[in-house]
């Protein structure tokens, strides 16, 4: 139930509650709710119940809180909190740490179709694609006044060339709201958006969230490569470094004995046995290139090792076969490498913004502007041959 009392006494409550989830709870995010109306906040609400706990304030209350706190406990974590207090915002704070992962997910999921309201900053851009329209010939005022090319095919307005209508990061002018409304489409989407992450007295960047464990281990990785090879540079042992230093010493071993012919253990013999029999070594090469595919400079080697041409011949070749296709496909939308593959363009229309059932589930569709994809079809002669 809302609690009933003064004006006075609310924010007293207010105060109190803010910061004792602030204080309480392992982890808080930082949302912006832009353009969020209130059915959709309360959809949040009710998904979250059980795992965080949303909470909404004007920011001269939060930060009066947070300054109130601060003078008492002199906590340099809500300082950095007060700091952070900017714009339209809220806050999300999260009963366990584990349902971080969950959390987001549900409230990134959570967007709503809208209209292009004029004034605003467009998030992204809004393309018209050439083609039908469906409104009357009177309503031509609309595309003029926007300097959009039309024509009138069978009583209805038809575009003749593809028209951006908004810039995304730029204002949405008049006219554009009024065309997009007779077309009856609405472009943006919005809902809550995480900013930032509050956790342990540290505030910083909603970014961090996408580092998973194995970019945390690459990271490690390149670093230990980056001790390993200093190490070696300047002479100085590490445990980075040990790997290639044995490596290198097995390296020089076998190199010696090789040539004084000396007997140094199994390991020296097989590799000197393959160094003597060219057969075995070409075999040994054979299978470590097998299994990998071809790069350009693979390609224009084999076939100037099955033509006897020089390969930056058969480069050039492949560079001016690439030249051509783009070519023909722009032009004729379609192109055809003998005995290999056929590749063919294929107009995708535009699809509106809304809900569609996937696999049983209800999800939320990005709008998506009308494009021309290029697919790639093998010819009867190569599906046979597999």
């Amino acid at each position: 139930m809302p609690f009933k009392g003064t004006r006075k006494e609310k924010k007293n409550v207010y105060i109190q509650k803010l910061i004792e989830l602030a204080e309480s709870k392992p982890l808080a995010l930082l949302v912006g709710v832009d353009f969020v109306g209130s059915r959709q906040m309360q959809e949040i609400r009710v998904a979250l119940r059980g795992k965080a706990t949303v909470l909404m304030g004007k920011n001269t209350l939060i930060r009066t809180a947070l300054r109130q706190r601060i003078e008492e406990t002199e906590d340099e974590g809500l300082e950095r909190l007060l700091a952070s207090v900017n714009g339209n915002f809220g806050f999300i704070f999260l009963d366990d740490a584990k349902y971080l992962t969950e959390i987001r997910e549900l409230v990134e999921g959570n967007k709503v179709p809208a209209a292009a309201k004029a004034g605003t900053l467009a998030p992204i851009d809004v393309d018209l694609p050439a083609g039908p329209t469906g409104l009357e010939p009177s309503q031509t005022a609309l595309f003029q006044a926007m300097n959009i090319p039309t024509k009138i095919v069978k009583g209805a307005i038809e575009t003749t060339a593809p028209f951006k209508v908004c810039q995304a990061g730029e204002k949405v002018s008049l006219s554009a709201t009024a065309l997009l409304g007779k077309l009856g489409l609405k472009p943006f989407e919005y809902g809550m958006v995480i900013q930032s992450v509050y956790q342990d007295g540290a505030v910083f960047d909603a970014a961090v969230l996408d580092i998973t464990d194995a970019v945390l281990t690459q990271k490690f990785m390149n670093g230990v490569a980056n001790v390993a090879a200093f190490g070696r540079e300047i002479g100085v042992p590490t445990e980075a470094g040990l790997p290639h230093m044995m490596t290198n010493a097995f390296k020089n071993i076998a190199a010696l004995v090789l040539d004084v012919d000396f007997d140094a253990g199994e390991k020296v013999k097989e590799i000197k046995d393959v160094l003597s029999d060219p057969e075995k070594l070409a075999a040994m090469k054979a299978a470590a290139k097998k299994g990998a595919a071809l790069s350009k400079t693979g390609i224009a080697g084999a076939l100037a090792d099955a033509t006897e041409l020089k390969p930056a011949v058969c480069k050039k070749v492949l560079d001016t076969l690439a030249e051509v296709a783009t070519k023909e496909v722009k032009g004729t939308g379609k192109f055809t490498i003998p005995g290999l593959c056929m590749l063919k363009t294929r107009k995708k229309p535009a699809t509106k913004a809304g809900k569609r059932e996937v696999f049983g589930k209800v999800v939320m569709v990005k709008a998506k502007p009308a494009k021309t994809v290029v697919k790639a079809y093998c010819v009867a002669a190569l599906k046979k041959s597999i």
